[in-house]
């Protein structure tokens, strides 16, 4: 194995720090793995030592062009892999058939956006055919084994892009997620699979499944690297009729699910399927009782509204629209296609117009009455995969195995929620198992904090390595048109003005502290009591204490209307070293101010002045 093998984003960033190059360590990653046709079954195609060449040469020049700037390249020479039905120059693409293939002349937009941050692709990666399949075994290229016991299913249709993951070959790799091929491979391989919210992530140079329905998505090992990724790769794409421009903000009427807002409240299936998978029910009621540890309620619900619209996809005349995306092929070869595959869009003759216009009416009513539902609901938990069955067990019976693989994702891009599958510890067998947040659209960073909170409380190795799992960091921030505030004073966290943020539906970040470069002094004559921040330089000042909330920039020019003088807002020093927005004020008004640095924030302050210390 490489010297590179389960190695995250912060440990490739290092290695580049420390003056490793690109050449050397994807050199060492290209030559140790197998390009024996069928040995690893996991890759479709790799990139060759001239393709390589000219990857390198095209890191180079964007290395150039950023001025050797590395912030500006976030993902510098880190390999990553792709699923087949996704296009990249230099590869075809099959779509897991081979009479399909085709040589594309542009990238997709989401590889698009990971090289232009200086990510390598380095292979194409194996998939259920035309991406319908949730077993991992429905591809001429060979079934993908289970990363833990090879005669267990890996998950699909993803299948090649977890195995690579999970194995540490790289950090990360794209998917697709049409039912839940984003996240039951993940549960099933001990990975973070995150689904994100529909359009965020354009679909541009995908082959499509459902294209109503289709999202791109990350396998990685930490949810903060599947975070890291998102932040790249989202955004709007006006080529694109599917990609959507994230809202300023989301409205206060609408369910819980659908605002924004930390989790408190999850919802659990009030009586969970599991088709005799006795192991599965078991490392689900674990998981549970680690859940129950957190700072969260489990609220059991009736999924049976959930598990109708989840029927629609299959069972309804939505197969119609897989057939719509491989019409002409269909027509002209189907006896190259996989049977199963062929036999399930087939079915596509069985519906008419009527049938689709009435199911779609019906998908309408349901996802109003599953908002009805979660209307006092911040998130669903559910287990990802119920069943965990062997490759023989899928051979012998392709479509009901397959069918209860999706009883926990076939609703959810349906509804248009978001969702991350996340590891949760392991079944009496050695196989990983797997649960799943999902809440509604655009709250893909709450559940990225939910997540990081969940596993630093209950870390799995990364994979199916021996690795320990790092700390997980504070999930990816909101969208780019979103405005980052520290406040210092009287806006912290239960003070008299925090409302003033709230009622923004502005979100609490983080606590953390200044940089050692500050004093805070009690201002006179304010109502209600507030502090101003000085920026004095670390021979006379210390850390302060501030809390970084962030809110839609729609809703910043009202905030700062409400700022009376002497104070403003300016840029704040962190004490990581990043810069943002903060509280800061103007020198006149530290005339008669009292210094109250020594007490390291203003809440010690207040607390001590109530209580007659200070």
């Amino acid at each position: 194995m490489p010297s590179t093998t389960g190695w995250t984003l912060h440990d490739w960033r290092a290695a580049y720090g420390q003056g490793q190059s690109p050449e050397s360590l994807l050199g060492e990653l290209l030559t140790s793995l197998d390009t024996t046709p069928n040995k690893d079954v996991a890759w479709i195609s790799l990139i060759d030592q001239a393709g390589l060449k000219k990857a390198l040469a095209d890191l180079d020049q964007l290395a150039q062009q950023s001025g050797g700037n590395r912030a500006a390249l976030p993902l510098y020479g880190v390999p990553f892999a792709v699923k087949d039905n996704i296009d990249a120059v230099g590869f075809e693409t099959t779509a897991g058939c081979p009479a399909y293939a085709y040589t594309p002349q542009q990238d997709a937009a989401t590889v698009a956006r990971l090289k232009a941050a200086g990510a390598i692709l380095i292979g194409k990666t194996n998939l259920d055919q035309f991406a319908t399949g949730l077993v991992g075994t429905r591809s001429p290229y060979g079934a993908v084994p289970n990363t833990f016991k090879p005669e267990v299913i890996s998950g699909g249709s993803s299948s090649g892009s977890a195995s690579v993951v999970a194995r540490g070959l790289v950090p990360f790799a794209l998917g697709t997620d049409t039912a839940g091929s984003g996240r039951v491979p993940a549960g099933l391989n001990n990975l973070v699979g995150l689904k994100p919210t529909k359009g965020q992530f354009s679909i541009e140079g995908v082959v499509p499944a459902c294209k109503s329905l289709d999202c791109v998505s990350i396998f990685a090992l930490t949810v903060g690297d599947a975070g890291a990724v998102q932040q790249v790769m989202a955004g709007y794409q006006p080529t694109d009729a599917f990609s959507r421009q994230a809202p300023t903000t989301l409205p206060d009427d609408a369910p819980a699910i659908r605002r924004n807002g930390p989790i408190k409240r999850l919802a659990i299936p009030e009586q969970p399927q599991w088709f005799g998978d006795q192991q599965a029910e078991a490392a689900w009621n674990t998981a549970l009782s680690n859940w129950r540890q957190q700072d969260v309620e489990l609220v059991p619900l009736d999924f049976a509204r959930m598990s109708e619209l989840a029927a629609l996809l299959y069972e309804g005349p939505w197969v119609a629209e897989r057939h719509a995306a491989v019409e002409g092929f269909i027509a002209e070869h189907a006896r190259e296609m996989n049977p199963v595959v062929k036999g399930i869009i087939e079915k596509a003759a069985n519906f008419t117009a009527t049938d689709a216009f009435k199911a779609q009416y019906r998908k309408e009513e349901l996802v109003r009455a599953i908002d009805g539902q979660l209307q006092d609901i911040d998130a669903l938990l559910v287990p990802t995969a119920p069943t965990a069955p062997t490759i023989d067990a899928v051979n012998a019976d392709p479509v009901t195995l397959n069918s209860q693989l999706g009883t926990y994702t076939n609703f959810v891009n349906l509804a248009d929620f978001c969702a991350l599958a996340v590891p949760a510890g392991f079944r009496d067998d050695g196989l990983p198992f797997g649960v799943t947040l999902i809440s509604g659209a655009w709250k893909d960073a709450e559940l990225q904090r939910l997540a990081s909170q969940w596993l630093n409380a209950h870390p799995t190795p990364l994979g199916a390595t021996d690795l320990n799992r790092p700390i997980e960091e504070p999930a990816a921030p909101m969208p780019a048109d979103t405005i980052t505030v520290a406040v210092v004073g009287a806006h912290l966290s239960g003070m008299p003005l925090n409302t003033q943020l709230t009622e923004r539906n502005a979100v609490l970040l983080e606590q953390t502290t200044t940089s050692a470069n500050y004093c805070l002094y009690a201002l006179p004559n304010t109502t209600p009591p507030k502090p101003g921040l000085k920026r004095v330089g670390p021979e006379n000042g210390r850390e302060m204490i501030v809390e970084v909330w962030q809110m839609a920039s729609s809703e910043f020019g009202s905030l700062v209307d409400l700022i009376p003088a002497p104070l403003g807002i300016g840029n704040v020093e962190l004490a990581d070293g990043r810069w943002v927005n903060g509280f800061i004020c103007e020198g006149y008004g530290f005339e008669g101010a009292r210094d109250v640095t020594e007490f390291g924030g203003w809440r010690a302050f207040i607390t001590a002045l109530k209580s007659g210390q200070a």
